[in-house]
């Protein structure tokens, strides 16, 4: 038998994505609170984190046509259609990571997840593990820039840990997007693994993860930040206008994990081993890239792309909080009305971590 369910008003304060566009596409408003269907729950916002996917799909960068960096397409959002496989579903609330706590329970869910504090899983196997289709939160369907959300019972996990809203917030894409690089490029305790962008929600997710594994990482990062990179426990840290190659000349470099992209590509592939391995999830400074076919050939090298996670993804993150093994950085926290401002300082690029919406209570 069902425990109480909490009173719920019948409507909700969200953020909806009007089209894609620039921050004023962003419309803060009331709308009807959702009811989950069956082997749905529904999950009250504690809080919501911001990536890079938010305002690449306002902003219509997925477009074929555009070719420029999240930033310079960003501050002249040209409303080009497209997200990650196909037409946007706009009218849309954005919002890829949600943790929340689990208050009203759709025929079939488990009775057990109710008045619990859950995270999403926001990368959904919609056909399983064994086939690469992906259904995402605040992507293909409404997410968590909202009071209330809907997702499948079988994507919540309850978490028990000392770790406030925020923090559990600034997990699921960021923790998940590195974590699922990581498992894809099997990365482990003998590896030799360079970070570009070190300061950001995924790269910096990438280093504590990777030094987890117990690979040694080295982190490149603004000199700005080069102190805070090192406190995430990068075995060593250059700066951006360090001369790279020859930094790196004598490493033996056995993985590059880079959601940067742009000009820099070419040298990632120059400072491999030979049988490396380049990992993506992301093109920060461009998607159009050089590539000399005769480094990727003559070095044996492997090039991965990876958005699909695989099933021992999540689990093992949930895992590493609650044995305490990571932690998060949390740049700065808005409330949900204040998002377009969240989204600008995200832009800025002068953070460390990562930066949260909280919904009204």
């Amino acid at each position: 038998m069902h425990r109480p369910e909490l009173s719920l008003p019948a409507t909700m304060k969200a953020v909806v994505t009007t089209g894609p566009g620039g921050f004023d596409r962003l419309s803060y408003t009331d709308i009807a609170t959702p009811d989950p269907g069956p082997g749905d729950v529904l999950i009250r916002v504690r809080a919501a984190g911001l990536n890079n996917t938010d305002i690449n799909t306002r902003i219509g960068w997925y477009a074929p046509a555009i070719t420029g960096g999240t930033q310079a397409v960003a501050t002249d959002a040209s409303g080009e259609p497209g997200g990650w496989s196909g037409a946007t579903p706009f009218p849309l609330i954005q919002g890829v990571d949600c943790c929340g706590e689990v208050v009203k329970l759709g025929s079939g869910a488990d009775d057990a997840l109710l008045s619990r504090r859950v995270l999403v899983r926001p990368c959904m196997r919609v056909r399983g593990f064994d086939h690469p289709d992906t259904r995402w939160l605040g992507v293909d369907f409404n997410g968590a820039f909202a009071q209330y959300v809907v997702v499948p019972a079988s994507e919540v996990f309850p978490v028990t840990c000392d770790w406030s809203d925020a923090e559990l917030a600034s997990l699921p894409c960021a923790y998940g997007t590195a974590e699922a690089m990581l498992h894809r490029a099997n990365v482990g305790r003998h590896d030799c693994v360079v970070v570009p962008g070190a300061s950001g929600g995924v790269a910096s997710a990438v280093v504590r993860l990777a030094r987890r594994r117990g690979a040694r990482v080295i982190a490149l990062t603004s000199p700005s930040k080069q102190a805070a990179v090192a406190a995430l426990g990068a075995d060593r840290v250059l700066a951006s206008t360090d001369d790279i190659a020859q930094a790196l000349a004598d490493e033996t470099v056995d993985v590059v994990i880079d959601n940067v992209g742009g000009a820099a590509f070419a040298l990632w592939l120059k400072v491999l081993r030979r049988g490396g391995r380049y990992v993506t999830s992301g093109a920060i400074a461009g998607p159009t890239v050089p590539l000399d076919l005769r480094d990727l050939y003559l070095k044996d090298l492997t090039l991965i792309g990876s958005t699909a996670w695989d099933a021992p993804v999540f689990p093992s993150l949930i895992a590493a909080v609650e044995a305490g093994e990571i932690r998060p950085v949390v740049a700065a926290v808005f409330p949900l009305k204040e998002i377009a401002t969240a989204q600008a300082a995200f832009l800025d690029k002068r953070h460390v971590g990562k930066i949260v919406l909280t919904p009204p209570a």
